[in-house]
């Protein structure tokens, strides 16, 4: 005779999705993820998928030894908001001091990234991510200038490529942490009242294009102020490096660290290959090789090479952050 609660035999064959669910709608995401339907829901006694995953969450025991957090007084979180808001400002601070004071690249560019790592990623650690920022960041610095020298034909790089660079990455830092902060405080808040999976998708999906605008404004305003403290610089390579910065932090800080390495790490090979591929064109009998990036210098200049590398690399992840980022599992 069949058993007249059918629940616990769906509780059993997803268990561990029930018990590490910090919500109804992960449970919900999970089953319809595992081919669950409001079809499958109905032989179970409920109207649809989220209503089912309701009553396994309230089924479902936590796992033994998982500590409870103690959230902190509104005051105090209050005031840590405040101070990482403010902290945002601390690379920009820092470049533009460094630079009025004539302090040299080397030293101007570590600076930078290490407050960079302090505002962006303390709390968010880049992981795996972390070596493969290294290439991206090193070609901004100085591949514009060795891939002029490299290049047949006296290619002339142009100037203030690598204060561009770095003047970018500190100015672009406040926006991408406050809107990778707006979009998840936003994201919490629709997850605690919605009612259905694709609902907070939609609600998500809106959201994360309202944080990508707010960022392009302020990633638009950080390279006019640069225009007006440096002159004119390669805008385009630096526009795609400060749109692969907010990619990278608004994936890392929900997560998703692996993503952002392989974001990196393409933008590093393009760079890393049309090096390579200049250098090795001064082996006899292989100068062909360093056609395809010649003629994509001498139509656009030595920095177009970075501008496609990290916009590419950027298109990719956020792409990757509008499926990632729309799920309930993604703001636990």
């Amino acid at each position: 005779m069949a058993s007249a609660d059918p629940l616990p035999a769906l509780l059993r064959d997803h268990r561990t999705l029930c018990e590490r669910a910090v919500d109804p709608l992960e449970i919900a995401a999970g089953l319809e993820a595992r081919g669950v339907t409001d079809r499958t829901a109905a032989r179970f006694r409920h109207r649809d998928v989220f209503s089912l995953a309701e009553e396994l969450y309230a089924r479902a025991t936590p796992r033994p030894g998982r500590p409870l957090a103690q959230a902190p007084g509104p005051c105090t979180g209050r005031l840590r908001r405040v101070a990482d808001l403010l902290l945002a400002l601390l690379p920009a601070a820092l470049c533009a001091t460094g630079l009025r004071a004539g302090a040299g690249r080397t030293a101007l560019a570590a600076a930078t990234l290490a407050a960079l790592w302090l505002v962006l990623f303390r709390r968010s650690p880049l992981g795996i991510a972390g070596p493969f920022a290294l290439p991206p960041l090193a070609h901004a610095l100085a591949g514009d200038g060795l891939l002029a020298e490299l290049l047949p034909g006296g290619q002339q790089p142009q100037e203030n490529a690598a204060a561009a660079a770095t003047l970018t990455l500190a100015l672009a830092a406040a926006p991408a942490l406050w809107c990778r902060v707006w979009f998840a405080a936003r994201c919490r808040r629709r997850l605690a009242v919605s009612r259905g999976v694709r609902g907070f998708a939609a609600g998500a999906r809106a959201l994360l294009a309202a944080a990508l605008g707010l960022y392009l404004v302020g990633l638009l305003a950080a390279l006019g102020l640069v225009r007006l403290l440096l002159g004119p610089f390669p805008f385009g390579a630096a526009a795609a490096l400060g749109l692969l910065l907010g990619a990278v932090v608004l994936l890392v800080g929900h997560g998703f660290r692996r993503a952002a390495a392989v974001g990196l790490a393409a933008a590093g090979a393009v760079e890393g290959l049309a090096l390579a591929l200049v250098s090795a064109s001064w082996l006899p009998g292989c100068d062909a090789l360093a056609r395809p990036v010649a003629a994509l210098a001498d139509a656009h200049g030595v920095a177009a090479v970075p501008a496609l590398a990290c916009g590419a690399a950027a298109t990719g992840l956020l792409v990757h952050a509008a499926h990632a980022l729309t799920g309930p599992a993604a703001h636990r």
